[in-house]
């Protein structure tokens, strides 16, 4: 960061202060876009311009409106805004009348759902028939039918703030990749390298859930799509996103530096094809072991097999002739033609080596995303 950010920027704790917002209420107006953030660097932090917060502290409901609208309510206090009991509030969330802004887990590990407060006034203005007396009957058979709307229109409301808060095609395609199961994500994308790419660039998951390998676990199938229309429909999404991003530059690969991933890469040539070794030949069933030289009706034995001259031995092949004061050394006796154990696994253990130093140095120590999601 130079000297002229950090003079025209401010930190989102500095921004929260200055807008006398809590952490919680500055990040949801953050990803709400009602405060505008800036990405700085090449890492995930963002920062929040002077002017940006010049421009809010000068509104004439400020701070009681910002704070208004970012206020999120659970259950009993919307109900007590619409001025209905808590069951038929529940009632109308579950039919898709209003879409969950965040949830949390409770010490129950229950699922708290809670909404904007300004939406839910809105909600009483606009259909007002649907606060006293029976519900329509459409309503009631997807209450029958054990309908609950609330996981999805939170990811689809999570999946357009995303989607708002960058211009990147890859980062763009790793939200919408978020919210589907590896399974499908990999019958769309079969590339293993863009899968590892969009898995870098997946968004955080939402702060504030319990650290609980058990509410954790609910909190990641909550992110998931579970309902068919909405798979398919993400599937198509994806799809189209990825080819956007691929004619925007390709997925980096293993051996790629991170800053050149924009530059498209070159075909490289295929290796040369390696001959395979020639099969070995089988003995003839007849004999299985090789034929003897017959003895010669003479009774002279062959030159090959003649006993040895009087005088020193012969040198034994793959031996040493010891010097004085030295033990002989004797190394094992080997056909040139055939191929040494040690030199075969040297060259696959060599490149395995490589790969893994490449692919070190290519991950760097900390993996960075090209966008701070906010």
């Amino acid at each position: 960061m130079t000297v002229d950010e950090g003079a025209r920027t401010v930190t989102p704790g500095q921004a929260a202060e200055e807008l006398e917002l809590r952490r919680g209420e500055f990040r949801l107006a953050a990803q709400l876009g009602l405060v505008r953030t800036v990405p700085v660097g090449d890492g995930e932090r963002r920062r929040v311009e002077r002017a940006e917060v010049d421009r809010l502290r000068a509104a004439p409901d400020f701070p009681e409106g910002l704070r208004e609208r970012v206020r999120a309510v659970g259950t009993r206090e919307a109900a007590a805004l619409l001025s209905v009991p808590q069951d038929r509030f529940t009632r109308l969330a579950r039919t898709g009348h209003f879409s969950p802004v965040r949830f949390y887990l409770n010490r129950y590990r229950a699922v708290v759902w809670m909404y904007l407060a300004a939406e839910v006034a809105e909600f009483a203005l606009s259909h007002p028939a649907l606060l006293s007396g029976r519900l329509p009957q459409d309503v009631r058979e997807r209450l029958d039918a054990h309908e609950d709307c609330r996981p999805r229109n939170w990811r689809a409301r999570r999946l357009a703030l995303l989607l708002r808060a960058t211009d990147d095609p890859w980062s763009r395609a790793a939200a919408i990749a978020s919210m589907l199961h590896p399974v499908h994500l990999a019958e769309v994308v079969g590339d293993p390298y863009e899968r590892a790419h969009l898995d870098r660039l997946r968004p955080p998951p939402q702060s504030g859930h319990s650290v609980s390998p058990a509410a954790r676990e609910t909190a990641e199938r909550l992110a998931l799509a579970d309902e068919p229309d909405e798979i398919v429909w993400l599937r198509m999404s994806l799809a189209l996103a990825l080819e956007e991003a691929r004619a925007d530059r390709p997925a980096p690969h293993p051996g790629e530096a991170r800053d050149q991933a924009h530059v498209p890469r070159q075909q490289s040539q295929p290796p040369p094809p390696v001959e395979p070794p020639p099969p070995r030949q089988p003995l003839p069933a007849s004999d299985p072991r090789p034929a003897a030289d017959p003895p010669p009706a003479s009774g002279v034995l062959p030159a090959s097999i003649q006993p040895p001259a009087s005088g020193p031995p012969p040198a034994v092949r793959g031996a040493e002739t010891p010097a004085a004061g030295r033990l002989p050394v004797f190394l094992p006796e080997t056909d040139p033609g055939a191929p040494s154990r040690a030199g075969s696994h040297r060259p696959r253990l060599l490149d395995r080596l490589l790969r893994r130093t490449a692919a070190r140095a290519t991950r760097g120590r900390r993996r960075k995303r090209p966008v701070g999601w906010p």
